[in-house]
């Protein structure tokens, strides 16, 4: 079982994993726990100076990925230009579904909440809440898309700036 775990994922791979957006898988090593001989992906989150060792065999179970398809993207990219589907229930139930669909590591569930959340000058004050909520998940479909289609993070955060603001005009 953790042979086909092996082969999924290289180091110098770009991942997605779930809570934390993508990482570079550093190196493959082995470490003792408990007693226990694990073979552990080593992945670095540069941004946030982090890095994490998640067990080879339970890459999968965690949600570990590899980063979209280009069409996947731009699937995503198209969902931006959607129309804001704001539900009408309390806050902070909408603010838990955000957090899920932010964690969940998927790409497309993650440009929904930058649709829903995006405000534009004239639109009213967003609450730090939101903003924080906002602010993840705009962070998370940036680096993607800046890993996928070979960009810094500046240019993809351009692109991904000027599908909202055309949405908007």
């Amino acid at each position: 079982m953790t042979k086909t775990k092996k082969n999924e994922f290289h180091p110098n791979d770009f991942v997605v994993y779930p809570a934390h957006g993508v990482g570079k898988i550093v190196s493959i090593e082995e470490q003792e726990i408990a007693g226990i001989r694990l073979e552990m992906f080593v992945i670095s989150f540069e941004k946030d100076k982090m890095t994490l060792r998640v067990p080879t065999n339970k890459a999968s179970d965690v949600g570990m990925r590899s980063l979209s398809t280009p069409d996947i993207v731009s699937k995503a990219l198209d969902t931006l230009r959607g129309k804001a589907k704001v539900k009408r229930a309390m806050w902070s139930r909408r603010a838990q579904e955000y957090e899920q669909k932010i964690n969940s590591g998927d790409l497309l569930s993650i440009a929904e909440v930058v649709r829903d959340l995006h405000r534009n000058d004239d639109q009213r004050e967003q609450s730090y809440s939101e903003r924080q909520l906002y602010e993840a998940a705009l962070e998370r479909l940036t680096r993607e898309v800046a890993a996928v289609s070979g960009t810094d993070e500046v240019g993809a955060a351009k692109k991904v700036d000027d599908v909202l603001l055309s949405r908007a005009a």
